[in-house]
């Protein structure tokens, strides 16, 4: 048996406490905790931000209310309070029966990891998201195999165009694909001197031909 792992990143996640928060810190939020209480339908969310990282400034980048909980040498965790099925990203990718393994946010955007075993499923949780969200990525996606038997897949690189492949060239050569980010979204679009909207709708375009490419469709 053998699956997928990948992570979608959403750019502007929208009233995410979490991503807002991250906004204001150096290091990436990579601590996240999350629980669902069925009673008066409240989710529950802690995160984890780097010790040093400004209170006020932590504050200041979110409208949700924060709740300090514990302090240790490594981080300062924090917990808010939001309402159920207010379109969240994570529970729109949970409402497809695929389980978040990990959430992470950096530079104002949130990052999201889960495991499937259909390909499929990566490609129809991308486009849900899309439907709420500008600016989501599929931003690494990787096949685990449980022997050594390979489904190799030939990509046709004139499936994009000359634009897609300058920008996905260029946001690889700045570390947009990396982890942590070389460069986030308007980085790449100021090297390439264009708006920070059109570069995540090219490069959502160039990623939609190259997944059809891979899925067969």
């Amino acid at each position: 048996m053998s699956g997928f792992r990948a992570t979608v990143v959403v750019d502007d996640p929208m009233d995410c406490p979490i991503a807002d928060a991250s906004s204001t810190t150096d290091e990436p939020i990579t601590s996240v905790t999350r629980s669902s209480t069925a009673t008066d339908e409240t989710v529950v969310e802690e995160f984890g931000v780097a010790d040093g990282s400004s209170p006020e400034a932590i504050d200041a980048g979110t409208e949700a209310e924060l709740t300090p909980i514990q302090t240790n040498e490594r981080e300062d965790i924090y917990r808010f309070e939001r309402d159920a099925g207010a379109g969240c990203a994570c529970e729109i990718v949970e409402q497809t029966g695929t389980p978040i393994s990990a959430v992470r946010a950096q530079n104002g955007s949130l990052l999201l990891t889960f495991r499937t075993l259909e390909l499929d499923v990566v490609s129809d949780i991308v486009g849900d998201l899309r439907t709420q969200f500008d600016g989501v990525l599929v931003e690494d996606l990787t096949q685990d195999h449980d022997d050594e038997s390979t489904d190799p897949v030939i990509v046709d690189r004139e499936l994009l165009t000359t634009r897609q492949r300058e920008i996905l060239e260029t946001a690889h050569e700045l570390g947009y694909f990396e982890y942590p980010k070389g460069a986030n979204a308007t980085d790449v679009a100021e090297e390439l001197d264009i708006a920070r909207s059109t570069f995540t709708e090219h490069l959502a375009a160039a990623q939609t031909k190259l997944l059809n490419a891979i899925l067969e469709k």
